[in-house]
């Protein structure tokens, strides 16, 4: 065999070898002179994303399209309304500068139909699995893929709604899993006076709604409560466009949105040992979220028999209809509400009020107001047309004048929703619980009647029932009494958190009754309501002799118990500083405990510089001031107090402001207190809020100084950008604005990050200082974070140099708490693989 033969035949056998392995030879690009035809393809440069043809499972119709690692996740189809009949096809550039498909007759059956371009164009394939349509000479892109999306949502593809032209990006459906034609479902963004939504449209029929997007999560999405793990973004592009899209951090958490020929919206997560894309969630778990189920006043509860229930007030529209499980017809009200009286010329004096419906799916068709919740609660009263109201941090106020549509009630997340009733309905309720509660006492007496005639039939000592009962009287006091009178709580060591603090007598310290606060606070009525922490509600009061409190009411269902309640009277009462929150009093009587502070005005930290309509009251020199009265209030708890505490809680909603803006640290139920010779201190009881605590004390439970100096940090890093580090998204991929500040300080970018409300070039140097500064606290080993005095006197002196800081702990910690990929964050649980104990949330 000679040597031309043997080559010759190498290059027939490498032809038929590329031919069955469907792999395009040398073609990176399409042009009018350079083409694909079936069953070439082309390959982007990181080979998990192929441009080409296929045929759908269970036919014989060709198509082209664009898959991610295999045909069997198809995410984009071109001519999914035209199929070829045959393996002729051919994918190239027409005389007119667009991209084409052409049949075996060279027949175009689908074009990107771009008008007015010129003929020298060619198209690209990127890593992002888009097709790019480019002017050559210029290198203008014309037209991309992305824009026209199939069914799936891609990373950095966006939904959209121009709110000018109405023109929209959807995803369409295919008609059936073998069928890429255009089916009756879609999927797009809606946004209805500033509040953004997802629906999915069953022909021009809502068929499902993501409820209000907040900046961060979806609220009416259950398993969707954290914005730290979920890359949402969007908003007003400027240009009219509304978008909704989502970023992920690398190829081994990809994961894209696709909507089934069923209606469904799923999640779905490449498994790259199965080499196969499982569902890590959808958008109908259950019957309740299908939109509107129930009919209009009514809520859908999939944990309930029959799953639709009417709200409190109301009652079905045709009963026989609702009693076969037709709940389209709806609930109607049962009492007519005052306005209406009035409208019908009949006397009450009797004003509606609001029944609280918690962890909802607020309903369509909300409207948006920037307002705080108190003024939002009042709007909605003076309104008669006004039938509910919610509000939401980054939203703000949203009130419905309509029927209430597509409430759902969600075992986690959603918002709390306010229904406008008669006041006879409030009454109702009253009663309701009053008949429960003096069935339950009847019972009980009857109970203990029948034991006493029993023990004393069967005893000759009667005396110890009565000293019993006295005794179990005073037991749930007994601590505080003990408390109260100089000495230590009944099962407090001497040397617990109390230190010698519980042996100081509290004379100065007045002891409240629960009848004086109810007065004060209008029966804790929720309109005096200021705000809700972990440890329960904080109510605005005011005492006979004028002066304004904030009352803390201790929840029964709170993490918080005695020890904490104790913990806070005995750490504050003695410390006296300008920027320490003073406290004026205690309550406790059964299992009410509450504590009276001064009440501050303007609230917390956080109301202003994570609120939008806000955050420009704070200029630069108030956020100096506010960092540098936040520094001195540490400083003083760690060195200049008789006892050294440690916060374990510093964050901005625990930093209240007066009338003058000064800052107040608050909140010291979970503080700490050092011996003269303890440096730090271990517990196995993790507490404080995730994004603020230190890495030592959220792995091992080591906190010390170096753990507020931590918290502190971030604070700075959240005055000075306006952001929060527990909700945050950056285009590098940062998972936390400690990450991203990180990446910006490393790349010279910082100004990027920089509240918009604040920035001015003659404050450049000074910003950068105080980012620097952040960053040193923020350092992942606590020996290299400063000390709160030195912190101080960085602040304060604008000559002494920096060092350079290293980087902060955590800018990794959504890889850190989820391994496992997006999967586990559907779950529902928490993620982390740290060796701790109890972690408390606060």
């Amino acid at each position: 065999m000679d040597f031309s033969y043997c080559a010759y035949l190498v290059s027939v056998l490498f032809i038929l070898c590329c031919y069955l392995l469907q792999v395009s030879v040398g073609i990176d690009t399409i042009t009018s002179s350079q083409f694909i035809k079936d069953p070439e393809t082309l390959i982007s440069n990181d080979g998990n994303f192929t441009f080409g043809f296929f045929s759908p499972i269970n036919s014989t119709n060709r198509y082209v399209g664009i898959w991610w690692k295999s045909q069997s996740t198809i995410i984009w189809v071109a001519n999914r309304n035209q199929p070829l009949n045959d393996s002729n096809g051919i994918v190239t550039i027409s005389e007119d500068g667009n991209l084409v498909v052409l049949n075996e007759q060279n027949r175009v059956i689908w074009s990107s139909n771009v008008s007015n371009i010129a003929s020298n164009t060619s198209c690209q394939f990127s890593d992002f699995g888009n097709l790019v349509l480019l002017e050559s000479t210029t290198g203008n892109i014309l037209w991309q893929s992305i824009q026209q999306p199939s069914d799936t949502l891609l990373p950095g593809m966006k939904l959209s709604i121009n709110t000018r032209t109405g023109k929209s990006v959807k995803l369409k459906s295919w008609k059936s899993p073998s069928g890429p034609s255009v089916g009756n479902f879609s999927c797009g963004t809606v946004e209805h006076l500033h509040i953004i939504e997802v629906f999915i449209w069953n022909n021009t029929r809502p068929y499902w709604r993501s409820g209000p997007w907040n900046g961060g999560v979806f609220t009416g999405i259950q398993t969707m409560t954290v914005a730290y793990f979920f890359g949402f973004r969007g908003g007003d592009d400027g240009e009219g466009n509304t978008n909704i899209y989502y970023t992920i951090q690398n190829d081994e958490e990809f994961f894209i949105y696709h909507l089934n020929s069923q209606g469904k919206l799923e999640e779905t997560w490449w498994d790259d040992e199965k080499k196969e894309m499982l569902v890590t969630w959808t958008s109908r778990e259950s019957e309740c979220d299908v939109y509107g189920i129930c009919g209009a006043f009514a809520s859908c509860n999939s944990l309930s028999s029959p799953i639709c229930s009417c709200l409190r007030g109301f009652e079905p529209r045709n009963i026989q209809e609702w009693n076969i499980h037709n709940w389209t017809g709806g609930c109607v009200r049962r009492t007519p509400l005052q306005c209406e009286r009035v409208n019908n010329k009949t006397k009450s004096t009797k004003e509606d009020g609001y029944l609280k419906l918690r962890m909802v799916k607020v309903p369509d068709f909300a409207e948006g107001l920037a307002v705080t919740p108190d003024i939002c609660r009042s709007l909605c009263l003076e309104n008669c047309s006004c039938l509910a109201y919610s509000h939401e941090a980054v939203i703000g106020c949203m009130t419905w004048t309509g029927n209430l549509l597509d409430i759902q009630q969600l075992e986690s997340g959603g918002l709390d929703l306010y229904v406008r009733v008669a006041y006879a309905e409030l009454d109702r309720g009253r009663n309701k619980t009053i008949i429960i509660v003096s069935t339950v006492i009847i019972g009980t007496l009857i109970v203990v009647i029948f034991a006493y005639i029993i023990w004393r039939r069967t005893s000759n000592h009667p005396a110890k029932l009565w000293l019993f009962t006295k005794s179990a009287r005073k037991k749930n006091n007994k601590a505080f009494q003990r408390f109260k009178k100089g000495g230590s709580p009944e099962g407090y060591a001497s040397d617990n958190v109390f230190g010698e603090m519980s042996q100081v007598k509290l004379q100065e310290l007045l002891i409240f009754d629960f009848e004086k606060l109810a007065t004060a606070t209008n029966n804790f009525h929720l309109s005096n309501k200021l705000g809700q922490g972990g440890f329960g509600p904080v109510y605005k009061g005011k005492l006979q002799d004028g002066r304004e409190i904030a009352v803390k009411r201790l929840s029964r269902a709170s993490g918080q118990g005695l020890e904490e309640f104790m913990n806070e009277v005995v750490v504050i009462c003695k410390l006296q500083h300008r920027n320490l929150v003073r406290l004026l009093g205690c309550c406790i009587e059964g299992d009410e405990k509450m504590l009276m502070y001064e009440y501050m005005p303007n609230k917390s930290l956080d109301a202003f510089i994570f609120d939008p309509s806000k955050n420009k009251l704070l200029d630069w020199r108030t956020r100096c001031s506010i960092i540098d009265g936040i520094a001195r209030g540490l400083l003083y708890l760690h060195r200049d107090s008789r006892l050294r505490i440690i916060h374990r809680d510093l964050k901005a909603s625990n930093i209240l402001l007066d009338d003058e803006l000064n800052p107040k640290i608050s909140d010291f139920g979970m503080a700490r207190i050092f011996g003269g010779g303890e440096d730090q201190a271990n517990t196995n009881r993790i507490v404080g809020t995730y994004g603020y605590m230190s890495p030592e004390y959220a792995m091992q439970g080591l906190f010390s100084e170096k753990s507020d100096v931590f918290s502190f940090g971030v604070l700075i890093l959240e005055i000075v950008t306006g952001r929060r580090n527990s909700s945050f998204y950056d285009n590098d991929h940062a998972p936390s604005l400690l990450g991203s500040v990180w990446i910006k300080w490393r790349d010279d970018n910082i100004l990027s990050l920089i509240d918009e409300g604040i920035y001015d070039p003659s404050h450049h140097n000074y910003i950068s200082r105080y980012i620097r500064i952040g960053l040193l606290c923020t350092q992942e080993l606590a020996v290299d974070r400063p000390t709160m005095a030195a912190v101080i006197s960085m602040l304060n002196s604008e000559t002494a140099l920096l060092p350079s800081p290293s980087k902060p702990a955590f800018i990794l910690m959504k890889n850190m708490l989820n391994p496992n990929g997006p999967e586990e964050c559907q779950s529902g649980s928490s993620i982390n693989n740290i060796s701790i104990t109890d972690i408390y949330g606060r």
